[in-house]
C-alpha cells in the first residue's frame, strides 16, 4: 500500500512516526517509543543569557516561509533520519495545512528554524535546525509561545534529548502519552492565531 499524506496523519492520531535509518534507506519504519519526550508547554526554560538574545537579536522570524526549505537543511547532517519519501510526504502534509515551519532569519539568510505537524491542539514536533549561535533555541522560544498563544496542549517532540532536556522537555510513558494525544487531538487549536504575533520580544516571557 502506498504511502500517502492522510495514512501519515492517522499514524499520529494513534502516536505513531515514521523514520529512516538513513537518507538513503527506502524503508520507512514505525516508532511509537515506550518513552515519550514531550515538552510540557508551561514549563519552557528561558534562561537569562537566552531572554537577552530574544530581546536583542536582530532577526526576523515567519512562518511557512520556507517549509520545505527547512526540512532540508533539518536533513543536511551526517545522520538523517529524512528520506527522499519521507521530505515528500512532508510538503504534501504542508501543501494541506497539515505541517507548518517556523524560520530564523538574519537578513535574507536563513539560519535557524523547526517544523512539525499539527492535529487539534497537538503539534508533533519533527526536527529542528541551527546555523547561527542559539537559533534554534530562538526557533524553539517562538515556537512554544506562538503554541501557548493557539491553545495547543500538547508539545510531542518524539524523543528526549540532554539538549531539549535543558529546556524544559520531559519523558512520559507511552500509556500517559496516548491518553494525553487523544486529548488533544480533539480539542482544536491555531498555528495562526488571530492577533498574532505580537512584538518579537514577547518571546522571551517564555
Amino acid at each position: 500500500m502506498q504511502l500517502t499524506a492522510d495514512l501519515l496523519l492517522n499514524a499520529y492520531r494513534v502516536g505513531v512516526f515514521p523514520m529512516a535509518k538513513g537518507r538513503d534507506d527506502p524503508e520507512i519504519h514505525w516508532v511509537d517509543p515506550l518513552r515519550r519526550g514531550i515538552f510540557p508547554l508551561d514549563h519552557f526554560h528561558i534562561s537569562r543569557s537566552l531572554r537577552r538574545h530574544i530581546r536583542r537579536a536582530d532577526v526576523q522570524v515567519t512562518t511557512d516561509r520556507a517549509f520545505a526549505e527547512v526540512v532540508a537543511a533539518c536533513a543536511d547532517r551526517a545522520e538523517t533520519w529524512i528520506n527522499a519519501e519521507i521530505f515528500d510526504l512532508y510538503q504534501a502534509l504542508h501543501a494541506q495545512g497539515d505541517a507548518h515551519s517556523l524560520e530564523v532569519w538574519n537578513k535574507d539568510h536563513l539560519i535557524g528554524g523547526v517544523y512539525g505537524v499539527t492535529i487539534g491542539a497537538a503539534f508533533f514536533g519533527e526536527s529542528m535546525f541551527s546555523r547561527a549561535t542559539d537559533a534554534s533555541k530562538l526557533a524553539l522560544a517562538h515556537l512554544i509561545h506562538r503554541l501557548r498563544a493557539g491553545g495547543f496542549i500538547l508539545f510531542d517532540t518524539q524523543f528526549l534529548t540532554p539538549h531539549l532536556a535543558s529546556l524544559g522537555a520531559q519523558e512520559i510513558p507511552r500509556a500517559d502519552y496516548h491518553r494525553r494525544l487523544r486529548v488533544a487531538i480533539a480539542t482544536p487549536a491555531a498555528f495562526d492565531p488571530p492577533g498574532y504575533p505580537p512584538a518579537p520580544s514577547s518571546a522571551a516571557s517564555g
